[in-house]
């Protein structure tokens, strides 16, 4: 999830969010992703994943994680607490809008929260990166922001078409369905709707 502001958050904006309570830190994954988690295959990649969650309850289920984000102080938080509960995952410092420049290959990758900050350019860009690094057949799980979510607070909102238009071209959208997002109960300098942010959780199919 983004700051809560309409604007394109840029990495100081993300750095000065860490260093305080950011809304989308809830010490657990999002429930989307506990549902889905049997049809995640390693490698993982755990793509803009903050202080590492999602990764760590994968790796706790065996799996192989990478978590990437271009927040040091995030990145150091996720390996402090990998360090806490004896799991192993490698977390990285790293922009993922360089992912077409990445060697690496996975299976599954895990976007919570992140495809809504992005400007059109950007989508764009991470979109063909996302190609670039999953495997054929692999797949994608993403959690953004609805358009059915009101107002301006949080980050962009992405219709249904959207998601199709920005997936149209060497992938297959398996499923969109409407969920919430959590948010921290400690955060309270801004307002969604009751029962937490409206959402869409997709599950995108790399082509073969």
């Amino acid at each position: 999830m983004a700051p809560p502001t309409n604007t394109l958050p840029d990495r100081t904006t993300f750095e000065i969010m860490y260093a305080g309570k950011p809304p989308w830190e809830i010490n657990k994954p999002q429930q989307p992703f506990l549902s889905v988690a049997d049809e995640v295959v390693s490698p993982v990649l755990d793509a803009g994943c903050g202080t590492g969650e999602n990764a760590l309850f994968l790796a706790a289920r065996g799996h192989q994680v990478t978590g990437i984000d271009f927040v040091e102080d995030a990145i150091r938080r996720a390996r402090h607490k990998a360090a806490e509960r004896s799991l192993s995952v490698r977390f990285l410092v790293k922009d993922v809008l360089t992912l077409g420049d990445w060697d690496e290959r996975f299976s599954s990758v895990i976007d919570s929260g992140l495809f809504h900050v992005f400007s059109d350019d950007d989508r764009r860009r991470y979109v063909q990166g996302l190609r670039h690094v999953v495997e054929a057949g692999g797949r994608l799980f993403l959690m953004c922001f609805s358009d059915g979510e009101p107002g301006t607070q949080g980050p962009r909102r992405v219709s249904w078409p959207e998601l199709y238009d920005a997936f149209a071209e060497g992938w297959e959208v398996k499923s969109v369905h409407p969920v919430r997002f959590e948010v921290n109960p400690e955060v309270t300098d801004f307002s969604f709707s009751k029962g937490g942010p409206k959402a869409w959780f997709a599950v995108i199919k790399r082509n073969e």
